[in-house]
């Protein structure tokens, strides 16, 4: 089978398990029926099953993954529709991003020193809350694997955007500019994607606390480093 056969088959599959997900996830609105939580889970079972190599299934996922940078660029268009309300709201959401930057990073090397895992393993999970292309960089800066760290990074956009529904409930966090925090900050794309299909505000909110956290992250990161290990 030629590589376009494979890229094309990959591609597909993908999209069907995607728009098979999402409408489900409309059906059943639970954390676990997200698309990308779910939809991953479906894809990592068919390729198990057909026994389909991971390079095989990125000729086409690689195809896809070119599409993540116009995609991230297009989130540009709800923030410029919303841009008077961040104009007035940007002293909260600037200080509301500084600290869930700071304990994202903070809470890394606790639990990763907690657990005596070795320092490359720390220095990978440190920017696990910002994008992957930033937190690749961050980590391999100061020591750590940038295979690691994008994995971290996956984990804690999934992680995130799943247990977010549960944290608003359990602090009463209702408000689109405080929800829109917690994800961008926390679980970057992921989750400005999930805080987008909520309301246009939430996904405008979470896209600036995103940007504004890959570069918080970018200047502390070795700083917290050097002051708690």
């Amino acid at each position: 089978m030629t590589s376009f056969m494979i890229g094309f088959l990959s591609v597909v599959g993908t999209l069907v398990v995607y728009m098979l997900t999402w409408q489900l996830h409309k059906k059943i609105v639970l954390p676990i029926t997200l698309p990308i939580f779910l939809g991953s889970i479906l894809i990592i079972a068919v390729l198990l099953i057909f026994n389909v190599s991971y390079d095989s299934y990125m000729v086409g996922g690689e195809w896809i993954n070119q599409l993540l940078g116009p995609a991230v660029v297009a989130l540009a268009y709800p923030l410029y529709q919303q841009r008077h309300i961040l104009k007035e709201l940007m002293i909260p959401v600037l200080f509301g991003t500084l600290a869930g930057a700071v304990v994202g990073v903070v809470t890394g090397i606790v639990l990763a020193m907690w657990s005596h895992v070795d320092d490359y393993i720390v220095y990978s999970l440190i920017p696990k809350s910002v994008t992957t292309p930033v937190s690749m960089a961050i980590a391999d800066s100061m020591g750590g694997v940038t295979s690691l760290a994008a994995v971290f990074v996956i984990v804690a956009g999934i992680g995130g955007t799943i247990m977010s529904p549960f944290v608003f409930k359990l602090f009463r966090i209702n408000h689109a500019i405080g929800r829109g925090v917690g994800l961008g900050s926390a679980s970057h794309a992921v989750g400005t994607a999930n805080a987008m299909e909520r309301s246009q505000l939430e996904g405008s909110v979470s896209t600036v606390a995103m940007v504004l956290s890959a570069v918080v992250v970018s200047f502390i990161s070795p700083a917290m480093v050097f002051m708690i290990m």
